[in-house]
């Protein structure tokens, strides 16, 4: 779309807005996170159908072709009335991953359904023997004729159970250096050969599974990037995670804001205390640093770009969720012992307390994103790998 046929940022407004109006009557309550309520696709359809899901992307494929500032003015006028759906050109890890790698026929085949929600992912990247060192995955996958026979064992794996499609990092050459004999495919979820068992977090949930792969195949044109590229692949996936996980934007469950942590230091009589005062300071400043920083990432990473700079915005928010966890339990004192429905104020800060660790462990821990941060931002000498250049199978097996 040329800059001349462009509305300008409020007629754009205007128009999101009477939009709205006109269409959004909200949704029925639906507590289960891994699955989509009828309704709810439904309205997903609408919004991708009147081009507000992915405003960037190209009109052949739901979008209008727009800068990342009009698609923003859509982002804001959906938060403000809350309906879903929008912005899903920054946050569908699917969706953005097929624009990006996928072949013609499988974003005719696949696309819509991931903006609607009518088809649902995870991701198999993690393994028993490689979480940090993801480039040292077991699992293989091996052409045969038109399609590919996957085998080995994901874990860590996040809504498995309800997952029509998995984005899989599997070794395709153990004969090449560990970077190199990889490849990324789009395996489908719903065949024999696919066993998932769930994990019991510390909280109690159990949102992430371990996955068991026995002769699973993979259609031929489910490969994204072509053989051997599959790290690269990784990176662009990993990126949108990581964007995800480091946006102050988008909340999860019992994530405490500033206002909130100042309410609660005056409830506990604690407002006035110095020490307090600091550290509601301290997690006010790093939001703020936070939300600024991720705004230098995305405004210079291009639409599928792997952008090292997200790592600082993962990494802030761990530090952020922990900040806070801590400060919590400092305000409501010896409480924080106690558990259970009958305690409501205890038992949100220990989940709090608890689910912090999520993100310094999802999406690549705390320690893999100083990594990225110190090579590719700061650059810093890379840590030796003894294994980098030589044949996989050539590798120390743990």
């Amino acid at each position: 779309m040329s800059e001349s046929s462009l509305p300008t940022a409020e007629q754009l407004r205007v128009e999101v807005r009477d939009w709205l109006r006109h269409n959004w009557t909200g949704l029925p309550k639906h507590d289960d996170p891994w699955s989509s309520s009828p309704e709810r696709i439904e309205w997903l359809e609408q919004v991708l159908d009147a081009g507000y899901a992915v405003p960037t992307y190209p009109a052949e494929w739901f979008g209008r072709g727009y800068p990342t500032d009009l698609a923003a003015v859509i982002r804001q006028e959906f938060a403000a009335v809350k309906a879903p759906g929008a912005g899903q050109d920054k946050y569908n890890i699917p969706a953005n991953t097929i624009l990006k790698l996928g072949s013609q026929a499988l974003k005719q085949q696949l696309l819509r359904d991931f903006l609607s929600e009518r088809a649902r992912t995870c991701l198999l990247y993690s393994e028993p023997g490689a979480g940090s060192d993801l480039a040292a995955v077991r699992t293989t996958a091996v052409e045969q004729g038109d399609h590919w026979v996957v085998n080995g064992q994901k874990v860590w794996t996040s809504g498995a159970r309800t997952a029509d499609y998995a984005l899989l990092i599997a070794r395709t050459d153990w004969d090449v250096p560990k970077h190199k004999g990889l490849s990324f495919f789009l395996l489908p979820m719903k065949q024999s050969g696919i066993d998932v068992r769930p994990l019991v977090q510390i909280t109690g949930e159990s949102h992430f599974n371990e996955v068991f792969i026995t002769d699973a195949t993979v259609p031929e044109h489910h490969l994204l990037g072509g053989e051997g590229n599959g790290w690269r692949a990784l990176q662009t996936a990993l990126a949108y995670e990581r964007s995800i996980m480091g946006d102050t934007g988008r909340a999860s469950r019992n994530r405490s804001r500033a206002d909130d942590l100042i309410a609660l230091a005056r409830e506990h009589g604690r407002l006035e205390d110095p020490a307090v005062r600091q550290s509601l300071a301290d997690v006010v400043a790093m939001r703020e640093l936070n939300a600024l920083n991720n705004a230098r990432a995305k405004a210079t990473a291009a639409q599928g770009t792997s952008s090292s700079i997200m790592s600082l915005g993962k990494l802030a928010m761990s530090r952020i969720l922990h900040a806070e966890a801590r400060l919590k339990t400092e305000l409501i004192g010896a409480s924080a012992l106690l558990a259970g429905s009958e305690n409501p104020e205890a038992d949100d800060v220990n989940f709090l307390a608890l689910n912090a660790f999520f993100t310094s462990i999802g999406g690549g821990t705390d320690q893999i994103q100083r990594n990225i941060i110190g090579e590719r931002v700061l650059g810093l000498p890379k840590e030796p790998e003894a294994d980098r250049d030589i044949p996989f199978r050539q590798a120390r097996r743990s």
